[in-house]
């Protein structure tokens, strides 16, 4: 191997970790985006619209449409705040903990119908807190600002 060809190596493997940080950050972005208008359209519009299939589940739970609203609500919110940068690591952690509670509620008022649903919408989630950890730091100096 010569001399010129060693150099020329290094800054290649320097690039290629570069494109790989980049194509993770827009692989985690638009993961998000996915994320945020399935739970913005999806599952939240439903709700909020007074859909008979969610307004179902709602008086079977004995939840009513307030229940309904309310959760509809919360993930509109969540999908919201996906989007922001600030917002987005807390806002997967907000959703996730939204996800372990329909997952209860699936095992214990539908016998764990669709039960698998809110576990697999973790996964992602889970992902997106841990990737997005630094918002949260940023997220405490917003809140710690006195006006």
């Amino acid at each position: 191997m010569s001399e010129t060809t060693a150099p020329a190596a290094a800054p290649v493997v320097a690039e290629s970790a570069t494109a790989r940080g980049r194509r993770a950050r827009i692989a985690l972005r638009a993961l998000q985006i996915v994320l945020a208008l399935f739970y913005g359209i999806a599952s939240a519009l439903p709700k909020l619209i007074g859909h008979s299939s969610a307004a179902e589940v709602f008086d079977e739970l004995g939840w009513g449409s307030t229940g309904m609203y309310t959760i509809g609500a919360l993930e509109l919110a969540g999908a919201v705040a996906l989007l922001i940068p600030v917002l987005q690591s807390v806002a997967a952690i907000a959703l996730s903990g939204l996800m372990a509670g329909a997952f209860v509620v699936s095992l214990t008022a539908f016998d764990g119908e669709n039960a698998a649903t809110p576990l697999i919408l973790i996964v992602p989630l889970a992902l997106i807190a841990w990737a997005r950890r630094g918002s949260n730091a940023d997220l405490l100096r917003l809140v710690a600002r006195r006006p």
